[in-house]
């Protein structure tokens, strides 16, 4: 029976960083198929402009407009709901916010047209940050019509790595220097209020590797001490996962190179294999490697709990990841209670 993550309870809008390599785009993907439950509907939000998304669904590139790419994974025997995902980038974030705001999104495709928007996000890095995150604070806030339910039950967003995650969410500081007043710092400060609020938290996405975990680690400090705790981290993600094969003796005796190659040459042999070519050496070898990583993963998994996050765990799927990859490590996030 999977045991629900009470840690998650209210929130609406799930942030995913980690550092390059680890999968975060992939596990973005996933935990939209875990929340879109029977009726429940979910945005997938990328805002590297990378496509990453429509690669992993094998849709054509996402415009800036949400777009229906998969049903969620179903829950006892109902269909899952459905999941959304837009492409977000800081010239459709102005354009939506002229039209928002002002009704003027005729005059902010003539200001793209004449290179102001790219001219005022270089000087101003800060400012493309607010008008992203603003795109996914207004779809977790957005309501239907006669200010019913809202219109996305839950929003998640594939951001930026671990090593700018904290500079990307504090939106109140980054825009500070460019308005102290007016529109744009009102709307900074509208952004600043979701993701400070307790429905937004930041997920980590790690693999038990030295570097990344130390970046996780990092991050998670970094991320209190850039916002003194008003931006909440989630769990922590441990995605390509390799399950030990052996036994913790066998794995012993691997890690030591101790192995009986008598042994392996039997079980080849009760295997209708021949140990012609000194088969069972070699196997000998890369059982001690898999020791030895098996080995390297726990200490990296025991570091990681001192952070006293909840942590999941996604398995390698060693074929690469399509859409039946996708709905697998979905399934693996439900077990674990993480949706």
């Amino acid at each position: 029976m999977t045991t629900r993550d009470t840690d998650w309870d209210g929130v609406r809008l799930h942030v995913i960083t980690g550092k390059g390599g680890t999968g975060k785009t992939t596990t973005a993907a996933a935990l939209a198929l875990a929340l879109a439950t029977a009726g429940r509907k979910v945005l997938l939000i990328e805002v590297e402009g990378r496509q990453g998304i429509a690669r992993l669904f094998d849709c054509p590139p996402l415009p800036y407009d949400e777009r229906k790419v998969a049903l969620g994974l179903g829950r006892s025997g109902t269909e899952g709901g459905d999941v959304y995902a837009l492409a977000v980038d800081p010239e459709g974030a102005l354009l939506d916010y002229l039209q928002m705001f002002y009704n003027m999104r005729r005059a902010g495709t003539t200001l793209t047209r004449l290179g102001v928007v790219d001219f005022a996000t270089t000087i101003a890095p800060g400012l493309a940050d607010v008008l992203v995150t603003g795109k996914a604070t207004e779809a977790t806030r957005r309501r239907g019509s006669r200010g019913g339910s809202h219109v996305y039950d839950a929003v998640v967003m594939d951001a930026p790595p671990t090593g700018r995650i904290g500079r990307f969410l504090n939106v109140s500081t980054e825009v500070s220097g460019l308005a102290k007043v007016g529109p744009i710092r009102t709307h900074a400060d509208t952004v600043a209020k979701v993701i400070r609020s307790p429905q937004t938290v930041v997920h980590f996405v790690t693999t038990l590797e030295e570097m990344p975990v130390q970046e996780t680690l990092d991050g998670i400090e970094e991320l209190r001490e850039l916002t003194d705790g008003a931006i909440r981290p989630g769990g922590i993600i441990i995605n390509m996962a390799r399950p030990a094969m052996l036994s913790d003796a066998d794995l012993a005796a691997a890690a030591s190179g101790s192995l009986d190659v008598a042994e392996l040459v039997l079980g080849l042999k009760a295997a209708g294999i021949n140990d012609n070519h000194g088969l069972a050496a070699e196997l000998g070898t890369e059982l001690k490697e898999h020791a030895l990583q098996v080995a390297l993963q726990n200490r990296e998994r025991a570091e990681l709990l001192t952070s006293g996050r909840p942590h999941y765990e996604l398995p390698l799927i060693p074929d690469g990841i399509d859409l039946a990859g996708l709905y697998q490590l979905a399934a693996a996030l439900r077990q674990q209670g993480a949706a």
